[in-house]
């Protein structure tokens, strides 16, 4: 007696279809599973042979041989235990195999047969979809997560016994209202109460966190403590574009892989702000693990990640990120296989000029040479040359803090962020591109093109400043970032000089 239904597993980012194959045959009694399987889907043969058998099924005295194929592709986690009970049950003629075709099966069970939702039902619904399964069976925590996947309709059940009527009758029945649905982890949510109206002063901080927006550009703040490099990072989100819907898939699908996707409220329409502490792994900014998963870094894929501090991270965890801050994805090479997640995002990072903070002032700063140098040797040239704005802060007059006047608030800086946008989609809307960051050699030299008395002011820049090759592309990003802020189609001097302050960072504090 042979059946196979369809399940899936989460390799890296993408969701590949499983094929479970059960056969019951005469022999001597064995319950074996086979098909390159981690240790917890092996345990998934005494948790399902207990599940049947609590949910009034006793196996028969024969050799039962469980495959899941492609044998080649590691399998790993808990969400095979539906489908390999309904496998053996189909064998076992206990429900209509006719019934398991196109359908996928995915859920945990536990001893009494309750099915338990588990991460990346998304992506798995999606390919599964994408295949022509017309039904998806998944917890009942999950199903609204599954639901929506276009194209596929998605049943959750509660219980393997209510599987197996399901597909004995073809009949559905929700499980019963008053079991609540909550979310799988975290919620996205912007931070609506802060406004860059609260912050006064600091006209040029304000204008470089405009642009680093409005194109995606990296940023790193520099100044004394209390200077508002924080309080300003923290605003950041209140000036972000709206997700289109091609990153709004991406991103639920990375917290869906996490666990921690809420599908209460839908695909994540709101950019992520991710702020891990100082003390945060390579591994848990980059990702991996033995079942490799997403860091940080991807978890902020198409918004914003924010260190503070940015001299106190470990060197190794901040090298980690050049690859992906210039390609925009993070590989984690395994043995068995490599992975590729997302990690398309704005950087934003702040920083003391010194240890104590307060470099320049004579009263306060006792940092020896050797101190600040090895200080700002913490972050490596390769690294702060992938920076596009460098802003200086210094400290707030009283005059500022005393004044009257109302500062621009965040919604009036959307609006010129929204409009940057609009046209960087516009621009970009067959090159596969989002963001003027995103550009490429041949998409600057397209986009960028700068009149002949602006290429000889920035010829002279590139020569006094010791400007990299890279740094040239950034400046000419940048300025394409703040003509498209004043609606200009053309990059002009205006726009190359005002770029052009925020590289001199680099080489006042960090030679």
């Amino acid at each position: 007696m042979y059946s196979m239904v369809t399940t899936s597993v989460l390799h890296g980012m993408e969701a590949i279809l499983v094929q479970v194959e059960a056969d019951v045959s005469p022999g001597l009694p064995t319950f074996e599973m086979v098909g390159f399987l981690s240790s917890e889907v092996k345990e998934a043969k005494e948790r399902v042979r207990t599940a049947l058998r609590n949910c009034g099924y006793q196996l028969p005295a024969k050799r039962i041989t469980i495959s899941f194929s492609p044998a080649g592709i590691r399998k790993s986690g808990s969400g095979f235990d539906l489908a390999v009970a309904v496998a053996i049950l189909a064998a076992l003629e206990a429900v209509p195999k006719k019934r398991v075709e196109n359908t996928i099966f995915l859920g945990e069970l536990n001893l009494s047969g309750k099915l338990v939702p588990i991460p990346g039902i998304l992506p798995m619904a999606a390919v599964a979809a994408e295949a022509g399964h017309q039904t998806g069976i998944v917890p009942f925590e999950n199903q609204k997560e599954a639901s929506l996947v276009p194209h596929m309709k998605s049943l959750g059940m509660s219980h393997l016994n209510q599987v197996v009527e399901y597909l004995r009758k073809g009949e559905y029945q929700k499980p019963q209202a008053d079991i609540k649905i909550e979310g799988t982890g975290t919620k996205i949510k912007p931070l609506t109460q802060a406004d860059f109206s609260e912050i006064t002063g600091q006209k040029m901080l304000k204008r470089a966190c405009e642009i680093a927006v409005a194109g995606r550009h990296n940023l790193l703040f520099a100044g004394p403590p209390g200077a508002g490099k924080t309080m300003a990072a923290k605003r950041i989100p209140s000036i972000l574009p709206p997700m289109t819907e091609r990153e709004r898939i991406e991103v639920s699908k990375i917290y869906s892989i996490c666990g921690m996707f809420d599908e209460s409220q839908g695909l994540i329409g709101v950019r992520p702000f991710r702020s891990p502490h100082h003390t945060v792994s390579a591994q848990g900014l980059a990702g991996g693990g033995a079942n490799p998963k997403p860091g940080e870094i991807s978890l902020a894929h198409a918004g914003v990640l924010f260190l503070d501090e940015l001299p106190e991270f470990q060197r190794n965890a901040l090298e980690v990120m050049r690859q992906p801050l210039e390609d925009g994805k993070v590989t984690i090479a395994r043995v068995n296989g490599t992975l590729t997640f997302p990690s398309d995002f704005m950087l934003a990072a702040a920083m003391n000029p010194c240890p104590c903070g307060y470099l320049g002032n004579s009263e306060k700063c006792h940092c020896s040479a050797n101190e600040i140098m090895k200080y700002h040797r913490k972050i490596s040239g390769p690294l702060l040359d992938r920076i596009d704005l460098m802003v200086e802060m210094p400290p707030v007059a009283y005059e500022e803090l005393d004044s009257t006047i109302p500062a621009e608030s965040s919604a009036t800086i959307k609006e010129r962020v929204v409009c940057a946008h609009k046209i960087q989609l516009e621009r970009f809307r067959n090159e596969g591109i989002f963001f003027n960051a995103q550009m490429n050699a041949a998409q600057i030299e397209k986009y960028c093109a700068l009149r002949e008395e602006d290429k000889e002011l920035l010829r002279t820049a590139f020569a006094r400043m010791e400007l990299s090759a890279r740094a040239y592309h950034k400046i000419l990003k940048l300025a394409r970032t703040a003509a498209d802020l004043s609606g200009d189609a053309q990059i002009t001097r205006k726009h190359l000089l005002e770029v052009l302050q925020y590289r001199s960072l680099d080489r006042k504090y960090l030679l």
